[in-house]
């Protein structure tokens, strides 16, 4: 614990340190494992982990690098239209379907308001921070404002890596794909909190911890230097440490289980219990106004997913493939496992039981996404559904916490059993494409090479450091801003709903 408390306060102190060179950005080859989360030579063919590319210097050598495919650039475009989709409309009405009917627009207003403020955020100094070189914790400057994106000199648009050597991808389609996995895991930290915080404390607590949580989090698990970069074995360990952290370690997380789900829940937990119960909390009714509205959410939210998931992959291959099959699987049999939970314990299926159950599938098959077969998405599946039922109902009785819209029992237990997982079924021996590779030859390891209790260690250690950054950051956040604007409305605001008083207007005419 002092270890992880040593790292944490490094990494925070590394904020104001700025990188001083680009990484250079390529790709690695399919069977990939690719980067992002990944020991030493091993990493998982994640979406996020590309590091900042390197624009050729002159003309000649601009002609020999290597030109992006149409398919790979046409597929991440359509992948960030869908993680778009996710978050506004599909997790702004799943939450806004949840709450009471005098606070439907405020959550609206929250999830896309703090959606956009996000993604201005990333293009402005988030994705240098994320994805730039700089140390184990932070990038550093050379993509503020996002330049360097167009080459002056030779006329073309720099590129980014994949995971296939001498594959590469316009580094802007990156960055715009990135921008919508910031977006959507600080809009679902509102899920937490519904019904009660201020809006203005809403967005500035977002930018806060998007800076010194989201971003230095996105590094220390997604960037590398790129498969070109290991162009031998004498620069194999010189590659590696220019890594973020816990990529180094070698922790597997192909699409955020980590960044994202984990990373969110804890600060959504941290927030609940620092701003408080609603008033009435376990005293009136808190039941959902429109679990019509809340079916549609999570249905777009499952399709939504698969650009989420499988555009990690960073190109249409077969790695996006499995990504995907994995997404379609789980999310199916955590929603069968968690009807399965209900029947058992109450007697009924719920229609909130099943779209609950979906999201749960999704969250928890997101970090093993492109890393384990489908043999082991359904079995992470099935204990989502049922874990995550526990999550929202067992596990909060014991938090004490009025987590409205039950973030952590969904996002975080989900997040935590599917990065574990991860580690157990991305051994080839239990169907998984195994996620560790020599990146000089770009060899996968061998089943008898692979060790599940080593691989699940590192998935804990990654977990670990998370939950203490994510919480650690968020209290600060929060008192920052609780000091400066106060984090909660009046008990009078708060009764007549957040619709009328923060915004002015109602979701249905009466």
């Amino acid at each position: 614990m002092r270890k992880l408390i040593a790292s944490l306060a490094l990494g925070l102190a590394a904020l104001g340190v700025l990188g001083t060179s680009h990484a250079q950005d390529t790709a690695a080859s399919a069977p990939m494992i690719p980067a992002a989360m990944a020991e030493a030579p091993s990493a998982t063919a994640l979406a996020a982990s590309a590091a900042a590319p390197e624009a050729a210097p002159a003309a000649s050598a601009a002609a020999s690098a290597p030109v992006p495919n149409k398919g790979d650039t046409a597929w991440m475009m359509v992948s960030t239209l869908l993680v778009i989709l996710m978050t506004v409309p599909g997790l702004a009405l799943f939450y806004g379907g949840l709450v009471r009917s005098k606070n439907m627009l405020s959550v609206l207003m929250q999830v896309m308001v703090t959606f956009s403020v996000i993604v201005v955020a990333w293009f402005v100094y988030g994705y240098s921070l994320a994805f730039t070189e700089g140390n184990q914790f932070i990038g550093g400057m050379d993509r503020l404002m996002m330049k360097g994106i167009w080459d002056n000199v030779t006329g073309t648009f720099a590129n980014g890596a994949t995971f296939s050597k001498g594959v590469v991808i316009p580094e802007l389609v990156f960055a715009a794909f990135q921008a919508t996995f910031a977006g959507i895991t600080c809009a679902l930290i509102v899920g937490a909190f519904a019904e009660r915080a201020k809006f203005s404390a809403v967005l500035l607590f977002m930018l806060l911890w998007f800076t010194f949580s989201y971003a230095p989090m996105a590094h220390m698990v997604w960037f590398w230097m790129g498969p070109d970069a290991y162009s031998g074995k004498e620069v194999v360990d010189a590659m590696n440490s220019k890594a973020g952290l816990i990529w180094q370690w070698g922790a597997l997380d192909f699409a955020g289980g980590t960044v994202v789900h984990i990373n969110a829940a804890v600060a959504g937990l941290v927030g609940a219990v620092m701003i408080g119960k609603r008033v009435g909390y376990g005293k009136e009714s808190f039941t959902p106004h429109s679990l019509t509205l809340t079916m549609v959410g999570s249905a777009l939210l499952w399709v939504g997913w698969f650009g989420f998931n499988a555009g990690s992959a960073l190109e249409a291959n077969g790695f996006a493939v499995l990504a995907f099959a994995n997404t379609f699987a789980a999310t199916a049999a955590a929603v069968l496992g968690w009807i399965l939970g209900e029947s058992l314990l109450k007697g009924k299926a719920s229609m909130l039981g099943a779209a609950s159950g979906a999201v749960a599938g999704l969250v928890a098959i997101t970090p093993a996404a492109g890393n384990v077969g489908i043999g082991g998405a359904l079995i992470i599946g099935v204990l989502a559904g049922l874990i995550c039922l526990w999550g929202v109902t067992g596990l909060k009785k014991i938090l004490g916490a009025d987590d409205s819209l039950d973030v952590f029992g969904v996002h975080g237990v989900g997040g935590i059993l599917g990065a574990l997982l991860t580690g157990v079924f991305n051994s080839p021996n239990l169907g998984g494409p195994s996620s560790v590779a020599d990146w000089v030859s770009v060899t996968m390891v061998t089943p008898a090479d692979y060790s599940i209790l080593n691989q699940v260690i590192i998935q804990a250690k990654a977990v670990g450091l998370t939950v203490v950054w994510s919480a650690v950051v968020s209290v600060i956040a929060y008192k920052i801003v609780d000091l400066v604007i106060g984090l909660r409305v009046s008990e009078e605001m708060e009764r007549e709903g957040l619709d009328i008083t923060a915004h002015g207007e109602t979701a249905y005419n009466k």
